[in-house]
């Protein structure tokens, strides 16, 4: 039950940049097809499968408590590091105006110009531009998810729940992006996300 609830939140924390994603999309009304949101949630899956999967196998070469340990660490580090990064976002973004392109791999690049992603101005995200946001969003957690196998979470159950959450988020965020105009910043994204994995590793190291 303990492993359900991380594994829960880790996939919350994974996707609430594609909730924000989602939300810019729908407040500019760029639709993302159907197809490109199931490619966006595969790329979702198999980052967490694989980075999870590099924990795990890490941690075979560690005693018990030590991978625990570290794996818990390593998640409260990232935490930290990604509320700092984030509250450097809108100083970075400034600096960066006038040099970022599509290939700039951050998802906070598309939450603040999604039009980058819609190379031919369709106002549309079809599966040839969806690749380089699923990318920006997967590279975002990887670190996470090496930090999540080396504490020993269930990689299948929290790789499905990756893959769900991913779909549902950039769905109902674009929704109420488009219903409601309501606007979530990666700064705020990129906070909430942390505090989760700090919750994650905490809650790991005393179960």
């Amino acid at each position: 039950m303990g492993h359900l609830l991380s594994s829960i939140l880790l996939a919350i924390s994974s996707n609430i940049d594609n909730f924000a994603i989602g939300v810019a999309y729908g407040v500019k009304r760029i639709r993302i097809g159907i197809l490109s949101n199931l490619i966006i949630a595969l790329f979702s899956g198999l980052g967490t499968y694989c980075s999870m999967s590099v924990g795990a196998m890490i941690g075979r070469f560690l005693s018990v408590h030590l991978a625990k340990f570290l794996g818990s660490g390593a998640l409260v580090l990232i935490g930290i590091w990604g509320i700092w990064d984030a509250l450097q976002t809108e100083e970075q973004e400034k600096r960066k105006q006038n040099k970022t392109s599509v290939n700039d791999l951050s998802y906070t690049t598309f939450i603040k110009d999604p039009e980058r992603a819609d190379l031919d101005k369709s106002r549309f995200i079809d599966v040839r531009e969806s690749i380089t946001l699923a990318l920006a969003l997967t590279i975002n957690n990887i670190a996470g998810g090496v930090g999540a196998g080396l504490s020993g979470l269930n990689i299948p159950m929290t790789t499905f729940l990756s893959f769900i959450l991913s779909i549902l988020g950039i769905f109902l965020g674009y929704f109420l992006g488009e219903k409601f105009t309501s606007k979530m910043s990666g700064k705020c994204s990129g906070i909430l996300s942390a505090l989760l994995i700090i919750c994650i590793g905490i809650y790991e190291y005393f179960s």
